[in-house]
C-alpha cells in the first residue's frame, strides 16, 4: 500500500451513516497531527424503531387471488443516506470557508458512495484519497496510524 502524503492544513473527513469527523492536518506531508475542526452525529435508531407497519400487499390482478408481499421500508438505511447529503454539503461549506485544497475521505464504501454522489465537482476536485474503511469510532491516534 502506498503512503498517502496528506499536505498541511489538508482536512480529512472521517464518517459513516451516523457520524461525521472533520479533520485538520495541523502537521505536514511526514508527521501527521489531527485536530478536530467539527464533529456531526445523527440520531438514527434502529430501523425496528421507526417503522412498525406490517409489509404491504399488492394484488396482481383484480379477478385472482394472487398477491404478493412488498418489502418493508428500511427508514434506518434511508436516513444514513439522508445523513451522507447533509454530511456532503458541509463539507463543501467547510471548503469554501476554510480556503482547503486538499481532502482525504475515510469511509465506508456503501457511505463512500453516497458522498461521491452528493459532493459537489469543486469537493470532488480537491479529493486526493479515497479510504473504503469505518474509522468513526477510532481515537485519533489510531486513524493518523490508518492514514500513515
Amino acid at each position: 500500500m502506498t503512503k498517502i502524503k496528506i499536505p498541511h492544513d489538508a482536512f480529512v473527513f472521517v464518517g459513516d451513516g451516523h457520524k461525521a469527523l472533520f479533520l485538520r492536518n495541523a502537521g505536514d506531508e511526514q508527521y501527521l497531527n489531527l485536530k478536530t475542526e467539527r464533529v456531526f452525529v445523527d440520531d438514527n435508531p434502529p430501523a425496528h424503531e421507526q417503522g412498525r407497519d406490517r409489509a404491504g400487499r399488492v394484488f396482481k390482478r383484480a379477478r385472482t387471488n394472487l398477491r404478493s408481499a412488498v418489502a418493508q421500508t428500511d427508514w434506518h438505511e434511508l436516513e444514513e443516506h439522508r445523513f451522507a447529503k447533509r454530511v456532503a454539503a458541509a463539507v463543501e461549506s467547510l471548503i469554501r470557508e476554510h480556503k482547503v485544497r486538499a481532502l482525504v475521505i475515510v469511509a465506508p464504501p456503501r457511505t463512500l458512495a453516497d458522498l461521491r454522489a452528493a459532493f459537489h465537482p469543486d469537493v470532488r476536485g480537491r479529493i486526493i484519497a479515497e479510504i473504503g474503511k469505518d474509522l468513526t469510532k477510532c481515537p485519533i491516534y489510531e486513524i493518523e496510524k490508518h492514514l500513515e
